[in-house]
């Protein structure tokens, strides 16, 4: 009987400044196709992404020094793809990693920030980076504009929108075609960029001044789609509050990430917010459902008709056992569809219904989140985020 295949060992190190989702959606992809994927911090463990994203770090990279890997792959962001190539500790790891020919990684800004800086870049025909970036490229190296480029040992990507895209090439190398196929078609990903999103019995949005957002967590919700909406909302300058429905405000993401929320959802209960959005995953969809305090908001916001959403597991799994679904269409992931009422629009990847926006999963997520900003705060400001995610 053969002997298993060893695990893949990855490290995806972050900084202050990193970008939230360059970094997130390849560790929970690359932890789905089964590597060991450490997180290591440049500075302390709590590490404070771009847009107040907090991220619980699982290691230093001092910690990570002496460690082998089969992949290193660094995420962008600023100033968090400057502070990476700052980081004499990591240049040491990934020039260590680059001599013994093994695959390293970088998208974004952290091409030409750290890996050229580094001279990692030196020798390769074709790289490419976050278009305000590319002229930092060495000159021997051409600036390719396509989302992802492997030239080698080397995987290269543009930005926020691509990071889907590289996640998967990264598993591809590590482990070949047929386990991105395999990691891909349940998460519903689509290589197009742009959004649109289908909508029924259309309502305008009410929102004075600037909206405020509720985004409850719990220990298992889905990371991909957490971040990603974060990330948006506050790219377009809403009030997102992430509250925690643990007993402290660090979650366990479902594929091990820990996210630092900004409160306990105690102290958001009595608060009015403009738009509450249930992430999905699970079991943390069915523990937000459990939630006496969030149920009593949902329904409170459906009653005055102000918006709600979910996305994946949420739908199924919190509104519809709640009554939040009563005279409304929705979308939710394939899994879930048997448990709605109504189940006749879930092809929809992303669905409204007057106050009520509703999405499948982690593939959708970025579509998602960018409807959301067009329903709440305009298609100017929605146009806008898509335009800095590059999801145009």
């Amino acid at each position: 009987m053969a002997s298993p295949a060893p695990v893949k060992k990855v490290l995806v190190p972050i900084a202050a400044g990193s970008e939230p989702v360059e970094a997130t959606v390849p560790i929970d992809v690359l932890r789905r196709a089964g590597a060991h994927v450490t997180i290591a911090a440049t500075g302390g463990l709590l590490v404070h992404a771009m847009y107040g994203v907090k991220i619980g770090a699982d290691a230093t990279v001092a910690d990570c020094a002496d460690a082998s890997y089969d992949l290193v792959a660094l995420p962008g962001g600023i100033p968090g793809a400057a502070n990476l190539g700052d980081c004499a500790a990591l240049e040491s790891i990934v020039r260590r990693h680059a001599l013994k020919g093994r695959l390293y990684a970088a998208i974004c800004a952290a091409p030409p920030l750290a890996l050229a800086r580094w001279g990692l870049l030196n020798g390769l025909k074709q790289a490419t980076a976050h278009p305000a970036f590319v002229d930092e490229f060495p000159a021997e190296v051409a600036a390719v504009d396509a989302n992802v480029v492997v030239d080698g040992k080397v995987v290269t990507a543009r930005g926020p929108a691509m990071a889907m895209e590289f996640a998967l090439a990264l598993v591809e190398q590590l482990y070949g075609k047929d386990k991105v196929d395999q990691i891909a078609k349940p998460m519903l990903v689509r290589y197009e960029p742009g959004y649109t999103f289908k909508e029924l019995n259309p309502i305008q949005w009410q929102c004075n001044g600037t909206p405020k957002v509720l985004i409850p967590l719990a220990n298992a919700n889905e990371e991909m789609e957490v971040i990603t909406i974060i990330d948006a909302l506050r790219r377009a300058n809403a009030a997102v509050v992430v509250a925690s429905a643990e007993d402290g405000v660090e979650i366990v993401a479902r594929h091990n990430t820990r996210i630092v929320a900004d409160v306990l959802l105690d102290a958001a209960a009595d608060q009015q917010f403009d738009l509450i959005i249930v992430p999905g995953g699970m079991p943390g969809a069915k523990t937000l459902a459990g939630k006496e305090k969030l149920v009593a908001l949902l329904k409170k916001q459906a009653e005055a008709n102000r918006p709600y959403a979910a996305i994946g597991a949420a739908t199924a799994q919190v509104l519809q056992p709640h009554g939040l679904l009563k005279g409304k269409k929705a979308t939710t992931g394939t899994s879930m569809a048997c448990l709605l009422a109504d189940a006749g629009e879930c092809e929809n990847r992303v669905l409204v219904d007057g106050n009520l926006i509703t999405s499948r999963g982690p593939g959708t997520a970025m579509e998602f989140a960018v409807a959301v900003v067009e329903k709440l705060m305009g298609s100017e400001a929605a146009r806008e985020v898509a335009e800095g995610l590059l999801f145009v």
